[in-house]
């Protein structure tokens, strides 16, 4: 058996400019950091007298081929690495899927991770992330971007500059534990209980940014070009430490993200977005991911505490949560090889 464990990310910056309908005319970035909730990946070959292929998520898979399984993402990687085998393959998450937080390029990248360790084949940490995004992006044909698989296999805190050719290029911003507890602190999370696919979103959006004829085209193109900008001052304010700064550019970035589409946000969000502000000093605040639920992060410097109280009271449970520095990597591998890497660290 091989298990992985590969980190959620939260986008910091730029969110929306990784899509191709934006990055291929105008070049893409984004900032984002990986946290220390994860998706487990178990895959186990089964025994010669099986004649059948389990796959559990939130459902249960009996399957005799790859054509059988349901799941597209466990099915295109299975069969784009031909794992012919009969396997049992198990997925489990710390927190919901579609929640914002890139779960579906996490499980693609951990399970890949596994598949690269099962074929006993060392790739690096780009070539992972290319081939995740190759089966969403190309074969999938989903309306995603890359940001989710590129955090899920580089870990930490990024910046990914997208050429208009598709290129990654992948740089490290240097934070410190000091900085990394004050985000962590004052910048907290919460659950909205609120589960959607961005996927809705994301069709809009991209369907906007491509059709010049579009009467939302230049709103959405002129909202993302002000997020790409908004996503380098960002960038700044934590190399700099000024997470204050970065509050006050996350509040600017919800209000230009907030035009990319009217299912971004909930009116029920936005006053109480409006509501915390007001009564608890809350510089900045955002829908974590596409938009449309899952998490908010509000940063909030001084009445931390009273605000976890207040939103609770609203059914939304505060989620603690750190920073993570790794990326998708093998944790336990029990198939005859101890300590097995699949990537070579970047």
């Amino acid at each position: 058996m091989i298990i992985t464990r590969t980190p959620f990310r939260i986008t910091l910056g730029g969110g929306g400019t990784d899509l191709p309908s934006f990055y291929e005319q105008h070049g893409g970035y984004i900032f984002a950091m990986t946290i220390n909730k994860y998706m487990y990946i178990s895959m186990h070959r089964l025994p010669i007298t099986e004649r059948k292929s389990i796959i559990r998520y939130s459902k249960v898979e009996t399957v005799s081929s790859l054509d059988e399984i349901a799941h597209p993402l466990a099915r295109e990687a299975l069969r784009l690495h031909n794992v012919n085998e009969f396997i049992e393959l198990n997925s489990q998450a710390d927190l919901p899927a579609k929640t914002g937080l890139g779960s579906s390029g996490a499980y693609l990248v951990g399970l890949l991770t596994a598949i690269r360790a099962y074929k006993r084949e060392i790739v690096p940490v780009q070539q992972l992330a290319e081939e995740a995004c190759h089966i969403e992006m190309n074969i999938l044909k989903e309306p995603v971007g890359k940001q989710d698989q590129f955090m899920a296999a580089f870990g930490g805190f990024r910046t990914l500059e997208i050429e208009r050719d598709g290129n990654v290029n992948v740089g490290s911003v240097p934070v410190d534990f000091h900085t990394a507890s004050e985000l962590a602190h004052k910048a907290r999370m919460y659950y909205t209980g609120i589960q959607r696919s961005a996927n809705t979103v994301l069709r809009q959006q991209d369907g906007a940014a491509r059709q010049a004829e579009s009467p939302d085209h230049a709103r959405v193109v002129e909202s993302l070009l002000r997020i790409k900008e908004i996503g380098r001052d960002i960038e700044k304010a934590f190399r700099e430490g000024d997470l204050d700064r970065f509050a006050v550019l996350m509040d600017e970035h919800w209000k230009n993200k907030k035009r990319l589409s009217r299912n971004v946000s909930l009116s029920v969000l936005d006053e109480l977005y409006e509501h915390v502000k007001k009564e608890f000093g809350v510089l900045g605040g955002k829908i974590i991911g596409a938009g449309g639920g899952g998490f908010v992060m509000l940063y909030c410097p001084k009445n931390g505490r009273a605000l976890d109280e207040f939103m609770a009271a609203q059914e939304m449970p505060p989620i603690s949560y750190f920073p993570s520095m790794q990326g998708s990597r093998v944790v336990a591998d029990f198939s005859g090889f101890d300590d097995f890497e699949t990537q070579v660290t970047s």
